[in-house]
């Protein structure tokens, strides 16, 4: 698969730009960081001493933006949408099949699906994500897999740590990642919690334009108010 994103850059390119939200290498061996609410860890790569940001709004649940079996808050400025798959025809891409293929690299990473995207372009920050696997999936279990997928970007420094999230038990990850397709290394931190029998991520990652204090105030937001829907 890597062949064919260097020999085929933008074609990829066109149909990273088409995959919007609706309406708008093996991970290294892990070190546990010991449970978030038992001791801060200043500094990278948790930066717990970040605080959360104000909310403004919420998604999840049944009626509001993003359908999931949990609700969470939206920080100020952000905007909540579910994420749906395009017609990989309308990227304009020659060749259908390898057009759907590099839509589906974006959408699915390790036995993960991309359900919701939170855009907080428009408050300076970046983008957090939520995923949701099958059923049966474990939290550590699902975070492996998606740090395992290589399809778009390489896994390294991976650590984990036991947290509670809102009024669910999850696991947290952080690592640094080589993106082929942007060329660009960058941290990423995730949070899986068992909701409905399945696993749901929380991601967000650094990027060109955006550092740890642009994205984790809206990520620990969300984090610290996950709770179940019902």
């Amino acid at each position: 698969m890597r062949v064919v994103l260097r020999r085929r850059l933008p074609a990829a390119l066109a149909v990273l730009a088409f995959l919007v939200p609706a309406g708008c290498g093996t991970a290294e061996d892990s070190s546990d960081a010991g449970s978030s609410a038992g001791s801060a860890a200043v500094g990278e790569p948790w930066y717990d001493e970040i605080t959360p940001a104000d909310a403004d709004g919420a998604a999840g649940g049944t009626d509001g933006p993003c359908p999931l079996p949990v609700t969470f808050p939206v920080a100020e400025g952000w905007q909540a949408e579910a994420i749906e798959l395009p017609d990989p025809t309308a990227a304009g891409v020659d060749d259908p099949e390898l057009a759907a293929e590099m839509t589906a690299m974006m959408v699915i990473r390790g036995d993960a699906t991309a359900r919701c995207e939170v855009d907080g372009r428009g408050a300076g920050g970046g983008f957090l994500r939520v995923w949701t696997t099958e059923q049966d999936v474990t939290p550590r279990a699902a975070l492996d897999a998606f740090l395992a997928d290589t399809s778009i970007e390489q896994a390294t420094e991976a650590q984990f740590r036991d947290v509670t999230a809102g009024d669910l038990t999850g696991v947290e990850a952080t690592w640094v990642s080589h993106n082929e397709l942007l060329d660009e290394e960058r941290r990423s931190w995730a949070v899986a919690v068992p909701a409905n029998g399945q696993s749901l991520l929380f991601e967000v990652s650094e990027g060109l334009l955006t550092e740890h204090s642009d994205l984790l105030p809206a990520y620990r937001l969300t984090v610290q108010g996950l709770r179940t829907a019902g």
